[in-house]
C-alpha cells in the first residue's frame, strides 16, 4: 500500500490554523482521500495528557524542560498514531508539529534551537508539506478576543512574545521552501482555505483540484 502523506498547518495564535485543519480534512475526506486528523500537542491519550499540563500554566516550566516535554507527546503521538496512519495510506493532517516547538520555544522563549532541530531530526518524520499562515497582529489578537472562554498560558503571553513566535514561523518558512508554503491568513476563512488547497494540490497533486 503507497504512504500516506503528511501535511502540517502552523502559525502563532490567531492565525486559524485549526479552522484551516479542519476545512482541510473535510476537503480531503469529501475527495475520498482517507485521513487522520489530528493536532500537538495531543493527538493519543498520554499526549493529550502532557497537552494539559503545558498548557494550563500550573507549572513555570525552564524552556528546556518544557522544549523536552514537548518532544516527549510528540513521540508518543508519532508511534501511535501518525506513523499508522501514513504506513495505512491515510493522509494525516496536524494542527501543529515540530515547527511550533522551534517557534514558541526556540523564538518565543528562548530555548537552543540547535537542540530543537536536534530533536526533530530525532523523530525522524518530517512532514511533506507544511502550511504557514501568516497573520497580521491586529487581525490575531482580535480573533484571540472572539475566541472567549479561558485563554491558555500561551494565548496569554505578551505582544512581543507573540511577535517573536511570529517571526520564527517566518523564519523557518524562509528557510525550507521545498516543505514550506507561507500563506496569508488576515482575510476570509473561505479565502485562506482557497489558498491552502491550492499551495496542497501544488505540492501534493492527487486528482483535480476543487478550486
Amino acid at each position: 500500500m503507497q504512504r500516506g502523506r503528511f501535511i502540517t498547518l502552523e502559525g502563532g495564535e490567531g492565525a486559524g490554523k485549526s479552522t484551516q485543519a479542519r476545512l482541510l480534512a473535510a476537503a480531503l475526506t469529501d475527495l475520498g482521500v482517507p485521513v487522520l486528523s489530528t493536532r500537538e500537542p495531543g493527538g493519543v491519550p498520554g499526549a493529550e495528557e502532557l497537552r494539559a499540563l503545558l498548557l494550563s500554566g500550573r507549572i513555570a516550566w525552564s524552556a528546556p524542560a518544557e522544549t523536552l516535554l514537548h518532544f516527549a507527546a510528540r513521540a508518543e503521538h508519532v508511534a501511535k498514531a501518525i506513523r499508522p496512519a501514513l504506513a495505512a495510506g491515510a493522509w494525516v493532517v496536524c494542527d501543529r508539529f515540530a515547527d511550533s516547538t522551534m517557534a514558541y520555544q526556540g523564538y518565543g522563549q528562548g530555548a537552543d534551537r540547535e537542540m530543537i532541530a536536534t530533536l526533530t531530526r530525532l523523530i525522524g518524520l518530517a512532514p511533506d508539506v507544511t502550511i504557514v499562515l501568516d497573520v497580521s497582529a491586529g487581525v490575531a489578537l482580535a480573533r484571540r478576543r472572539a475566541r472567549g472562554g479561558t485563554a491558555d498560558r500561551y494565548e496569554r503571553q505578551n505582544a512581543a512574545f507573540h511577535a517573536r513566535v511570529n517571526e520564527g514561523f517566518r523564519a523557518i518558512a524562509g528557510a525550507d521552501p521545498q516543505r514550506c508554503v507561507l500563506v496569508q491568513a488576515d482575510g476570509p476563512e473561505a479565502a485562506v482555505h482557497a489558498a491552502v488547497m491550492r499551495a496542497v494540490w501544488q505540492r501534493l497533486p492527487l486528482l483535480a483540484p476543487p478550486l
